[in-house]
């Protein structure tokens, strides 16, 4: 999913970018150590995706600065996750910020025209599932997919699930969110012909312990082509997701 080397390489060729302007932008250093982070700015050119900033656990002048860094480096889209809407508000001072409480993830530059080679079903079970669905969604927006959103259909009234059979089949990958006893995600493998993410949350009563049970089913489902990530973890899902979905280019 080399996207970046491909673009800047086909640009040479065709004429529209000149060889001293590719040649710079190969040999710019590929990381930057700003005292506090050490930002990477060639990940997009190796990985096909740029650095995501981490929200949690940094302050709000810290995120600042590295997307300050990060958009004079060139970035032109910034994807900011676990940040609490008191840092949103600093950081949206500094930059053009589109800020999304519900799942706490921060997009500077807009979102990316949709160029993956399908669409992305994102499956929630409940309704309490939907952040970190949200985060997984945004994420491969931002990256450049088309996205599906399927919320609240989960096991409990198997018919719901049913009821979308034709978007299930059409997705190229689909991700299934879901706490308690986790069996989404053994359902719709059990239907779609792509690959599924499994994503567990921490929904759930006692017993679920945080997303452990649904984590420990869905490591353990017995549909083919399931993998899982860890608890919560929607932006891992969606990052995955959108690499799965531009596996041709």
């Amino acid at each position: 999913m080399n996207n970046e080397i491909r673009k800047l390489l086909e640009g040479v060729r065709d004429g529209t970018i000149p060889v001293d302007d590719a040649l710079y932008k190969l040999k710019t250093a590929p990381f930057e150590d700003i005292g506090y982070a050490m930002i990477d700015h060639h990940r997009r050119i190796i990985q096909g995706a740029a650095e995501v900033i981490y929200g949690e656990g940094k302050t709000a002048e810290q995120i600042s600065g590295i997307v300050r860094h990060m958009l004079d480096a060139g970035q032109s889209r910034i994807l900011i996750t676990r940040m609490s809407q008191e840092k949103a508000d600093i950081v949206g001072q500094t930059c053009e910020l589109d800020y999304h409480p519900e799942c706490r993830v921060g997009i500077v530059g807009g979102m990316a025209v949709p160029d993956g080679i399908g669409k992305v079903l994102i499956a929630t079970g409940g309704t309490s599932d939907i952040p970190v669905a949200e985060e997984a969604a945004l994420t491969a927006e931002m990256m450049g997919s088309e996205v599906i959103r399927m919320y609240d259909v989960g096991v409990a009234g198997l018919y719901r699930i049913l009821a979308h059979t034709e978007d299930i089949m059409k997705a190229s990958v689909i991700v299934a969110i879901a706490g308690m006893e986790g069996a989404l995600a053994s359902v719709i493998g059990g239907l779609a012909d792509a690959p599924v993410i499994a994503v567990p949350t921490s929904v759930g009563y006692g017993a679920s312990f945080g997303g452990v049970s649904a984590l420990l089913s869905m490591l353990n489902s017995c549909a083919s082509g399931v993998c899982v990530v860890n608890i919560d973890n929607g932006f891992g899902a969606g990052y995955l997701a959108n690499m799965i979905n531009h596996m041709n280019h």
